[in-house]
């Protein structure tokens, strides 16, 4: 199957844009696209799903093993024409000092031609030991073509060619010129969401038209049909334990402008599991859908905290919820959203209140990268197998929960990142599990079967 995978000298080269581009064009001719993201990421799958017209799926070593990864990835090419990998940060950058989880690394591990996007602002001559060096490091590492991005213009351009078909064997597919239409506006976790964006199929056709100009599709479409077949193992599905009563769950998720960082592989997860999942706006709906459990995921609540206020039904519905025992569960936005209030840029507004602390927003991140976090007896999820098991997540947040009462409950030790107080995270009260966190339905962690089960013992018989 047709794959490649893009990737850049170092984060913000632009490389996520162009992926845009790519996907929207393929689509554009009739060509079923997949979109991968690797690590862990909510916001550049949403842009690259719409994009293609199909979902993006995460690949991420910290969470999955290599078979799973290979498994993956060969399962979601099933019906398509052609995949495009979208790498985070540098082509070589990772958290191992050998390299074992980078970019180049998914590369190898799935057969897959690279093309490097290189922002090329204030390079000439430049470009030719970068790309060389590039090239050298890691001789398995397939590096196929360039695309020169933020471009200064036609002579630039043209000396940029000059040079790499001089001194490189490199294919040159594309030189984007710097254009303001390509910039999705970028906030302090990436890029703005496109479920908050206003015209998000509208700035999606523009950048596809500019890129399809600019960057030679058949080409790339050549470099990709290149790559080699990956071998893979056969799937294993999970499974659900039929010696547990069966009964159709209803799970309710928060989903809008403020909500929106779901693993798509976890939603489909739960419904394999025997969940039906309903939707819920925590910005414009009154009242709660009559569910089982509720999952309420990260996002940004802070940039729409008046508008979450200003919804007092849902919040008291949400707070009475929790009260009454009912099980939910709820990742960093949704904790932030749980709290008594949310405080950024001088303003305060008060949240649904079940979690007695105020949300402070900072400048700078209070808690970034991978966590492993160790489960106490306290999770409401826990059994005697799993106490002590070490879980691996992620967390991106620029909030801190203040004022924090000395009586509460965690159902995590932090081993690795901040969490709640940098020692613990995963408050618990009564049936309601919330933390910083962010959890992968993955094959050493199934974390929505633990939380649909605990959710349908939770349901009176």
């Amino acid at each position: 199957m047709a794959h490649l995978l893009l990737s850049a000298a170092h984060k913000s080269s632009g490389k996520t844009t162009l992926c845009i581009g790519i996907c929207a064009e393929l689509q554009y001719r009739g060509i079923k696209v997949q979109p991968f993201k690797k690590g862990p990421d909510y916001i550049d799958p949403m842009w690259l799903s719409q994009a293609a017209s199909c979902p993006c799926h995460n690949l991420d070593f910290y969470t999955q093993s290599h078979a799973e990864l290979r498994e993956n990835f060969a399962q979601h090419l099933t019906n398509s024409d052609i995949a495009i990998i979208e790498g985070n940060k540098g082509l070589y950058d990772g958290l191992a000092l050998d390299g074992s989880n980078s970019n180049a690394a998914l590369a190898k591990l799935l057969k897959a031609p690279v093309i490097l996007v290189i922002d090329v602002q204030g390079i000439t001559r430049g470009i030719a030991p970068l790309l060389l060096g590039y090239q050298a490091f890691d001789s398995e590492v397939q590096i196929e073509g360039v695309i020169f991005n933020k471009v200064g213009g036609t002579r630039h351009e043209q000396k940029l060619r000059q040079v790499v078909k001089h001194y490189t064997d490199f294919q040159v597919l594309g030189a984007v010129q710097c254009n303001k239409d390509l910039n999705i506006v970028e906030r302090h976790l990436g890029l703005i969401p496109s479920n908050e964006s206003t015209a998000p199929q509208q700035q999606i056709a523009i950048i596809r038209k500019q890129i399809a100009a600019q960057v030679d599709i058949e080409l790339l479409q050549a470099l990709a049909s290149t790559a080699q077949t990956i071998a893979t193992a056969s799937k294993s599905v999970p499974i659900l334990d039929t010696s547990l009563p069966i009964k159709r769950l209803r799970i309710g998720i928060a989903m809008d402008a403020a909500f929106g960082f779901y693993y798509l592989g976890d939603l489909q997860a739960m419904e394999a599991y025997g969940a039906e999942l309903l939707p819920f706006s925590p910005i414009q709906d009154q009242a709660l859908p009559d569910v089982d459990g509720l999952f309420i995921g990260g996002g940004f609540p802070e940039t729409h905290m008046e508008v979450l206020e200003a919804n007092i039904a849902i919040r008291n519905a949400i707070a009475n919820f929790i009260e009454a025992g009912k099980p939910v569960y709820a990742e960093c936005g949704g904790l932030m959203y749980l709290t008594n209030s949310i405080t950024w840029k001088n303003k305060t507004c008060a949240m649904v209140g079940t979690i007695a602390a105020n949300t402070i927003m900072y400048e700078r991140p209070q808690g970034k990268g991978y966590v492993r976090l160790q489960e106490t007896a306290n999770c409401p999820w826990s059994t005697k197998d799993t106490v002590s098991q070490v879980l691996a997540g992620h967390e991106f947040h620029y909030s801190r929960l203040e004022n924090l009462p000395s009586n509460l409950t965690f159902a995590f030790t932090v081993l690795r990142g901040d969490g709640i107080d940098g020692t613990h995270d995963g408050i618990v009260y009564k049936n309601l599990l919330a933390g910083f966190a962010h959890f992968r339905d993955v094959r050493g962690h199934h974390w929505t079967r633990r939380f649909l089960e605990h959710v349908r013992g939770c349901v009176p018989t």
